[in-house]
């Protein structure tokens, strides 16, 4: 009967002339079957739990690098592009959006919502906005893969709805903390159910009347923070956002791309309700994140010097570039223009002779993705790197501080992890067999460190890279890391 049900409104469509609908119908459905054929290959959001499943990366020792490259878009902004270009009135276009599966989860979400959502092709995106209230109940809980930025976003946006959602996500994802969205958002007025200790699934009760609130939060945190700025597009009143440090601003930026107003007074930003989004154009910068892993490698690998173009260079996320020129490293920022209100640059990286140092507090929260590459580029300094103020790093996708810490003993560097932080003491890194515990950024960390070991390296549990840098494998091999698929040349 639904099938029939379906076939009629096609028919109908088809009568009216609602193209509209039939391409929301079809690219839904093509998605779908492009899903069901990853399954049927058993490629698709990688369990990073089972260990059959161990895709293992060799680096081989030694390299320098040189070249020019541009690394993938920026995930934190082609998150918020699907999330606000789907709240728009109007068509919106996206350039350079980040096809990896976290950003391809945000998309999935609301393509069940009903938003009709054409692309990704090439890093092209096109957004058929259906308004602050126009998002429909999804057929079933929407699954976000291994995404917490888009668990975290997404309760804040569905907490207003009329309807209920249930928020899933793979093991990784449901082993982390919902609280420090939840607790806020019930302060609104929200309903949420989670399972044991606040973890996924999140289950969200619709029909609520939201209440905007001034909230001061505990720990610097851009999900908590845009999570509830985007529950205050639909609060009765003003919202209130109170960071004890700088977290990245780019919700803040694009709400006002889109044309919503915010006001941003220190470390406070609000919103009202009331006001509407309005379709724009977005090309997203390459992401300084996965920029990272280049930064150190060059400035680690002796005889180096490389380009990375076109990398957004927000002052809420150049925390690396800041510390590894602390650090002594020789880095310049060319061509700086600004790019639909993101600032961009191109980074010229040479080797360099670095030294330990005690990290600055306040760079912490603005480098708080890249610290397992910096703990590489501590390992590759003259003597001592400490950093502290870092607890948020054991609650990531893995136990970062423990788990790199863990690592860098194998492969004979000393290091010691503390409550909230590590000491390194920079000197000759081994090969070795480390494992990344199924995160990205560990995986490519450990990369990076062939540069500098005397021997190979085997990294275990390296398939949830493809999240958030499809095409690092490649890129690496350009411009002369020694990393690739074991069985693989």
């Amino acid at each position: 009967d639904d099938f029939r049900d379906d076939l009629d409104a096609l028919r109908n469509a088809v009568d009216t002339q609602d193209g509209h609908h039939l391409l929301g119908v079809f690219t839904r459905a093509r998605v779908a079957r492009e899903h069901f054929s990853k399954i049927l290959a058993r490629r698709a959001y990688v369990d990073a739990m089972h260990d059959n499943n161990d895709l293992i990366f060799l680096a081989q020792p030694g390299g320098r690098l040189s070249g020019r490259i541009r690394v993938p878009g920026d995930k934190s902004i082609s998150h918020r592009s699907i999330m606000l270009g789907s709240l728009a009135e109007g068509t919106t276009e996206v350039e350079g959006f980040l096809e990896g599966e976290d950003a391809l989860a945000t998309l999935q979400a609301f393509r069940d919502m009903g938003v009709v959502i054409e692309g990704p092709q090439h890093g092209r995106v096109t957004i058929h906005g259906v308004g602050l209230h126009g998002l429909q109940p999804p057929p079933g809980p929407l699954y976000l893969g291994n995404s917490g930025t888009s668990m975290r976003l997404l309760s804040g946006l569905l907490a207003a709805q009329t309807f209920d959602t249930t928020l899933t996500g793979d093991a990784s994802l449901s082993k982390r903390p919902m609280n420090r969205v939840a607790k806020p958002l019930r302060e609104m007025g929200a309903v949420i159910e989670t399972a044991a200790e606040g973890r996924p699934p999140m289950v969200i009760r619709g029909g609520q009347q939201l209440r905007g609130m001034s909230y001061e939060m505990p720990m610097a945190s851009a999900q908590v923070k845009s999570c509830l700025l985007l529950a205050g597009l639909y609060a009765a009143g003003q919202t209130s956002v109170t960071e004890p440090a700088p977290t990245r601003d780019h919700t803040e930026r694009m709400l006002r791309g889109f044309g919503y107003p915010v006001a941003v007074d220190g470390n406070v930003a609000t919103v009202e309700s009331g006001h509407k989004l309005s379709a724009t154009h977005i090309e997203v910068p390459a992401d300084i994140s996965s920029a990272a892993f280049f930064l150190v490698a060059g400035s680690i690998a002796e005889g180096s010097e490389l380009l990375l173009e076109h990398v957004g260079i927000n002052p809420t996320r150049t925390g690396v570039i800041d510390i590894l020129k602390l650090m002594g490293g020789d880095l310049t920022l060319e061509n700086q223009r600004e790019v639909g209100g993101e600032p961009v640059a191109d980074i010229r990286v040479r080797s360099a002779k670095l030294k330990g140092i005690e990290i600055p507090q306040e760079l912490v929260p603005l480098a708080i993705d890249e610290f397992p590459v910096l703990f590489v580029a501590a390992a590759c300094a003259e003597g001592r790197t400490i950093l502290r103020g870092a607890e948020e790093l054991r609650v990531k996708e893995s136990d970062r501080i423990q788990v790199m810490a863990d690592g860098l003993v194998a492969l004979g560097v000393k290091a010691e992890p503390t409550p909230d932080g590590i000491i390194i003491d920079g000197g000759p890194i081994g090969g070795g067999e480390v494992n990344s515990h199924g995160d990205h950024r560990i995986a490519m960390s450990f990369s990076v460190a062939s540069l500098r070991a005397s021997g190979a390296i085997r990294i275990h549990d390296c398939a949830n890279v493809a999240t958030s840098f499809p095409n690092f494998l490649g890129l690496a091999a350009q411009v002369g890391i020694r990393v690739s698929e074991e069985g693989k040349a």
